[in-house]
């Protein structure tokens, strides 16, 4: 009978945990995806694709204010759609309420569902950079689902990048400009450095084979790992979560053996696409409120520079909220998880003042 009993617990509290779980993920709508075509896109280098596919997910109604959020490289919109972003923002009473707000998470032009090179022309695919990246959200936005304005674009990490091309080059086009783990500045030092390293190390690969290889060269992977340690995670997170040579040998090994969908082509555009990315020069021109976080422990954007400091006194409204390294950060990942940032994007969202369009 106390068998029985105790099995009984067990099963309320597995009803339970069930439940929360369920109640969690009702928080927000489900996302809708859909993908559209956008005809005659001309590159910054003047090549035009005839068909370039964007692919997008949406959240909450088009009747909302309309609010862009953007992916960091070599991932997708689903990316944006974790427990530690979405699940801290989109749900009721969160600063991007998707009753209140038309959440817009497209796939970025050679990442996810949209064109890329690994659809088929792979090493002839348009040598795409963030201003192609910009223009083909801005296509999407105002010829396939109408929006005029937006309250804010929220970028992470290349999507931040993405982001400050965006209010610099459509000023009056949204309110509020947030821009995380980035800089305004050009692609330079170990961030640079090591995205070369990529780039290279697939280019040098002796399967690579200018693009038309038969199997995917295994450079690829070893490179983005090495890529991810050297600049994502954090000092005191690594640390922590690998303090001796044998915890440190077990951790990099999982990330070795970790599975590796990803096509070398697409890979290599992704990383090399940053290589002219360089808004400082348009800074003055930016109308939107701008909101600049980055992390104290950002390997890739280290605050002790003072780049973003510097280039933030030429916004006309413009501050950086800095993130505090802890055992509880990750580095240049921080930014992926929204309660580090969610009160003070919920009062911006609240007292920004509003442009016309």
């Amino acid at each position: 009978m106390d068998c029985l009993k105790r099995l009984a617990r067990i099963a309320s509290t597995l009803a339970c945990a069930l439940g929360a779980l369920s109640a969690w993920a009702a928080d927000y709508p489900a996302p809708r995806e859909a993908s559209w075509v956008a005809r005659d896109f001309r590159f910054h280098t003047g090549e035009v694709m005839p068909q370039l596919q964007l692919h997008y997910r949406t959240i909450g109604t088009p009747t909302g204010e309309a609010i862009l959020v953007l992916h960091g490289t070599t991932q997708s919109g689903a990316s944006m759609l974790t427990p530690a972003f979405a699940g801290e923002l989109f749900g009721p009473g969160q600063p991007l309420d998707a009753s209140r707000y038309y959440v817009i998470i497209p796939d970025t032009l050679g990442h996810g569902k949209s064109s890329k090179p690994s659809d088929g022309l792979r090493a002839k695919f348009p040598k795409y950079n963030y201003e192609d990246m910009v223009d083909a959200h801005y296509r999407l936005l105002t010829e396939q689902l109408n929006v005029r304005h937006l309250r804010a674009v929220i970028g992470n990490s290349m999507g931040g990048m993405e982001t400050w091309i965006f209010a610099v080059k459509y000023a009056r086009y949204m309110d509020v400009a947030v821009p995380m783990a980035c800089l305004p500045t050009e692609m330079s030092s170990r961030n640079w450095m090591l995205r070369r390293l990529i780039t290279d190390s697939i280019r040098n690969d002796p399967d690579w084979r200018n693009g038309e290889y038969a199997q995917q060269p295994r450079s690829a992977r070893f490179a983005s790992v090495f890529f991810g340690i050297a600049t994502s995670g954090g000092n005191q997170a690594l640390y922590k979560a690998a303090p001796t040579r044998e915890k440190a040998d077990q951790l990099l090994d999982q990330r070795l053996a970790a599975p590796f969908p990803a096509d070398a082509n697409d890979v290599l555009y992704q990383w090399d696409s940053s290589r002219d990315y360089n808004p400082s020069a348009g800074l003055e021109k930016i109308m939107a409120t701008v909101l600049a976080i980055n992390a104290a422990d950002d390997e890739r954007n280290p605050p002790e520079l003072g780049l973003l400091d510097r280039e933030i006194k030429r916004v006309k409204n413009g501050r950086v909220l800095l993130i505090p390294a802890t055992d509880n950060t990750a580095g240049h990942g921080t930014t992926g998880m929204a309660k580090f940032y969610q009160r003070e994007l919920g009062e911006l969202l609240q007292s920004a003042p509003r442009l016309a369009p």
